[in-house]
């Protein structure tokens, strides 16, 4: 190799090594993304360096950091790392106005950058449900309200009637860099609302651990509804019987009145109220009758009635005109005659007694049936026998007794001649 070609081989060898060193020296940055209140840490790189400083501008041009020097008097920055190859920064307690384009500079010839921008989302406030009153009436229309401010993008707001969400109408209105969110939720309130809790959630990308949300009771107050339910299907005398007045209302209906066919009860020393209890410690004919028990608040009154009817145990019950609360099963003792005397009555009833005694009254009617059609079998042969053999006999003597003056005569004149007429006489002895 001559000197010439050595000298250019070494040129372009030199101006490959330049060519990889400024190339390696372009700055590296990411953009970051931070929760307001949060830290941000923001790094610049370079693969190859000669010893040239890196310097952080923010937004707006202010220098931060040249290399390892502060040149912003700004006590929520501060420098993490610094050398010839990384600069690294940190903004503690971010605010939405530290948002932008911060710029990362490598001082060659010429100067080259690179830019991250720095993104703060505003975190909601805890929202706030108004419109609610307390208590509520049924049959009110109320508009439940939920907001939220301070939001950086605006957050989402979701319902729920415990724990089944609802869908209320959604609207967004911007603050500056934050956003305000209000939904409304209509309710036609019924007795059903009472109880009810009603809650609004915040949905933001902030809010990802710790969502936010407000919860409302709905109290509501209506007029009460009675019921009336007894503690036998079938009373008999001389048995324990509960009447319950089941109430509900709100507020609760309490105490109930007892009344017997438009009156006062008669014998309270068998007839004992105890709050929503009437029970009737023996029952006995002079029981019988319609009773009602009534239950009010300051929305209105409700009532309900109970015929009673006192059956006697060895009869079969009948008809009432009122039924009870539940069916009345046949009372299988009526059915197969038994009487109050018999032990086995007044203690425990057999449940197959009935159908037992079912079964031996088939037994039979098939037997009267077998015999009546046996019978009426007979009857009819006989009838038919009897017919064909239906007709006039006559003797010898009325065939020929026309002009006979005796039987012998009457005999000959029968047979159509007088042939051997001595032959066919007649002697009685």
């Amino acid at each position: 190799m001559n000197l010439k070609s050595h000298l250019i081989f070494t040129l372009y060898t030199i101006y490959g090594i330049l060519l990889k060193g400024i190339s390696g020296q372009h700055p590296l940055v990411q953009n970051v993304t931070v929760t307001e209140g949060g830290t941000a840490n923001m790094t610049c790189r370079v693969e190859y360096n000669d010893n040239t400083s890196l310097q952080w501008s923010n937004p707006a041009q202010q220098t931060l950091f040249f290399g390892d020097k502060k040149a912003l008097r700004d006590n929520r920055i501060e420098l993490m790392h610094a050398s010839w190859s990384e600069l690294t920064i940190s903004i503690t307690d971010v605010t939405l106005t530290d948002e932008g384009m911060y710029t990362c500079s490598l001082f060659t010839m010429p100067v080259r950058t690179a830019k991250a921008y720095l993104t703060v989302l505003g975190v909601p406030e805890k929202p706030e449900i108004d419109g609610l009153t307390k208590p509520a009436m049924e049959g009110d229309h109320i508009t439940l309200t939920c907001m939220t401010q301070g939001s950086k993008p605006a957050a989402d707001l979701r319902w729920f009637r415990n724990e089944k969400e609802v869908k209320g109408a959604k609207e967004v209105n911007a603050s500056g860099k934050t956003f305000t969110v209000r939904s409304s939720l209509q309710l036609h309130v019924d007795r059903n609302d009472d109880g009810v809790a009603y809650t609004c959630k915040v949905d933001h990308v902030a809010l990802s651990q710790t969502p936010q949300q407000a919860t409302e009771v709905l109290e509501v107050h209506y007029a009460p509804r009675v019921q009336i339910i007894n503690s036998l299907a079938v009373p008999q005398e001389g048995q324990y019987l509960k009447l319950e007045c089941v109430s509900k209302g709100n507020p609760s209906p309490d105490p109930v009145m007892w009344t017997k066919d438009g009156g006062e009860l008669p014998d309270l020393d068998r007839m004992i109220v105890e709050g929503r209890e009437l029970t009737f410690t023996s029952l006995n004919k002079t029981d019988n009758g319609t009773y009602r028990c009534e239950a009010g608040n300051h929305l209105g009154t409700s009532s309900a009635e109970y015929v009673l009817y006192v059956y006697d145990v060895p009869t079969t019950l009948p008809p009432s005109t009122t039924p009870p609360l539940h069916p009345i099963p046949p009372d299988p003792t009526a059915l197969l005659g038994t009487h109050a005397s018999d032990p086995t009555v007044t203690g425990s009833r057999d449940p197959n007694a009935l159908g037992q005694r079912g079964t031996d009254h088939a037994l039979i009617g098939g037997v009267v049936a077998v015999v009546v059609f046996v019978t009426l079998c007979s009857i009819i042969v006989l009838g038919r026998y009897l017919a064909r053999h239906k007709g006039t006999y006559l003797t010898n003597e009325a065939k020929g007794a026309d002009d006979a003056p005796d039987a012998d005569t009457a005999i000959i004149n029968a047979e159509g001649n007088h042939a051997h007429a001595e032959e066919k006489k007649e002697y009685f002895i």
